[in-house]
């Protein structure tokens, strides 16, 4: 499994505000900090907003802040809010047409275990605990495996 650009981008975004003793961030200072293109940040924040994740604020002195302190967000919650369907295979898709080994296929529930389990796991993590080296402007976060 394989999560997506816009996931991590979202999980990087909210580490740069977890991290950050500044209480707001621009997307375009999110964007050069995190050596990422302005418009993938601002598609990123919009579904993190919409998420309830971060707030956004207009005007001068505006940006982006987190809704809820770091150890109230688990990695579990970010990433179904930015990966809504996690489709391992095909045939989880609900408007995808009947797979013509669907009688005898017990690979979906198999699969279907495995991405609850993963999910589980994500969910034992907040925020705050993959949040370890503060934020500097200028500084580039690299997450690693």
């Amino acid at each position: 499994m394989q999560l997506s650009d816009h996931t991590d981008f979202g999980l990087r975004i909210l580490m740069t505000l977890a991290l950050s003793k500044e209480e707001r961030w621009s997307a375009r200072r999110l964007a050069e900090h995190l050596d990422l293109s302005f418009t993938h940040v601002q598609k990123v924040v919009q579904s993190l907003e919409s998420a309830d994740l971060v707030q956004t604020f207009r005007g001068r002195g505006g940006g982006v802040s987190l809704a809820q302190r770091p150890t109230e967000v688990t990695i579990g919650r970010v990433v179904r809010a930015l990966e809504p369907h996690m489709d391992l295979v095909r045939c989880f898709r609900p408007d995808e047409s009947g797979c013509v080994m669907d009688r005898g296929c017990g690979l979906k529930k198999v699969l279907y275990d495995a991405r609850a389990a993963f999910v589980a796991e994500l969910d034992r993590h907040t925020l705050a605990d993959v949040s370890l080296t503060p934020a500097r402007p200028g500084d580039l976060i690299v997450l690693r495996s």
